[in-house]
């Protein structure tokens, strides 16, 4: 994986730097010492990783990743805890309190190689029938077109299929960039609904066979168009 650290301590650049030379996995594209340089870099060259600090001047690494509009993986590196469950709730792949041991680095570095191996797996997700997702300590295939809706359970989700339902350790947005894009579409901060799934629309809910799930708000209007290009309504 292509990695890029950005912090504005040297001494901090320095031990990262080392720590993803010793690891196999890791090859590091560049380091920037504030935001504004990484975002510049990242707009030009392809990065996997980042292994970004929180608390630096002019852009702090939180307000950098909320202005990305398709950010890579993030590891979040800092001295201070308070910013944790924010740094969880913009579905970063982990966070290291300073000073991080090598130990601690390489658990959450195979953490996001496994994140990136799975992504590359279903990299053509638009043509395969079928995806790989890791359910207690066993690899299962799951069939694409079987799929009616992903429901989010905060550091999980569950996988509802037309007979089944696993659970695994990802987030919402991972898996969304793993369907393909013509047969899903994300209906609410919780859900991602299969389209040819849809039996009825009414008011904020949606039908799907034996479920029904909320539409969101923002949601709404791409849904509306989504299902209009999919033909099952007529304008």
């Amino acid at each position: 994986m292509k990695c890029l650290i950005v912090d504005d301590e040297p001494i901090a650049l320095e031990g990262m730097t080392d720590y993803i030379n010793k690891t196999g996995f890791l090859e590091l594209s560049s380091s920037c010492e504030n935001a504004i340089d990484a975002m510049g870099f990242i707009s030009t060259n392809k990065t996997d990783l980042i292994f970004l600090d929180i608390n630096m001047p002019e852009l702090s690494g939180i307000e950098m990743l909320k202005v990305l509009p398709n950010p890579p993986m993030i590891i979040f590196t800092t001295a201070y805890s308070k910013h944790a469950l924010e740094g969880f709730e913009l579905n970063v792949v982990d966070y290291l309190l300073k000073p991080i041991s090598y130990v601690r680095f390489l658990k959450a570095a195979q953490k996001a190689l496994e994140l990136f191996n799975l992504k590359a797996d279903n990299k053509t997700a638009d043509t395969q029938e079928f995806i790989y997702i890791k359910v207690d300590k066993k690899i299962i295939k799951v069939v694409i077109n079987d799929i009616v809706f992903v429901e989010s359970l905060k550091d999980y989700i569950k996988i509802h299929t037309k007979n089944e339902k696993y659970v695994t350790y990802l987030n919402l947005k991972k898996i969304h960039g793993l369907l393909p894009s013509n047969k899903f579409i994300q209906v609410h901060k919780s859900f991602i609904i299969a389209i040819n799934a849809i039996n009825k629309v009414e008011d904020n809910m949606i039908e799907l066979r034996n479920f029904t799930v909320p539409i969101g708000r923002q949601f709404k209007q791409e849904l509306f168009e989504k299902i209009i290009n999919k033909n099952l309504i007529k304008k």
